[in-house]
């Protein structure tokens, strides 16, 4: 979620003090668009698991973005004083981050990872967008059942629309 990707060029927020950052201490819009539909999803997914998102920034800063979007459901958590984006490769040897869904189980007193979205590093044909988030992501489930698809427009989705 932040900070995005060196290479998202899209724009940032327009409004509210998260608009007041540099473009590339914002969040990522694609993330942002998840993150909307899952905070609606949160309260019935709390019935069986417990869901985080996790974001290398201030806690601060993930809080202030969490209220402009109007998210009310997600439970949010700052991985910035800690290696954890490294250790499930949500980070690169850079520094850059990289969207990857993780999950953990439970055994006992101990967490054990037991699944992640490694299609984000499997090969794909020239042209095509990484799908390892597909499978949560609303926006395009439903573009995909359109005769039109998913197109290809870069600046899609968006943090904010006129």
């Amino acid at each position: 979620m932040f900070p995005r990707w060196s290479g998202d060029t899209r724009p940032g927020p327009a409004r509210g003090e998260t608009a007041r950052l540099p473009l590339a201490e914002t969040p990522c819009p694609s993330c942002a668009s998840i993150l909307d539909s899952l905070d609606g999803a949160a309260p019935h997914l709390a019935q069986r698991l417990n869901l985080a998102v996790v974001a290398k920034s201030a806690p601060e800063r993930i809080r202030t973005f969490a209220r402009e979007r109007g998210w009310r459901h997600l439970r949010l958590l700052s991985s910035r004083n800690n290696t954890y984006n490294r250790d499930y490769l949500a980070e690169s040897p850079e520094g850059e981050q990289v969207p990857i869904l993780n999950v953990f189980v439970r055994d006992g007193d101990r967490l054990r990872h037991s699944w992640s979205t490694e299609l984000m590093f499997a090969p794909r044909d020239e042209g095509s967008d990484p799908r390892h988030v597909d499978s949560i992501w609303p926006i395009w489930s439903v573009l995909d059942m359109t005769p039109d698809g998913r197109r290809t427009e870069s600046e899609f989705p968006k943090l904010h629309y006129e």
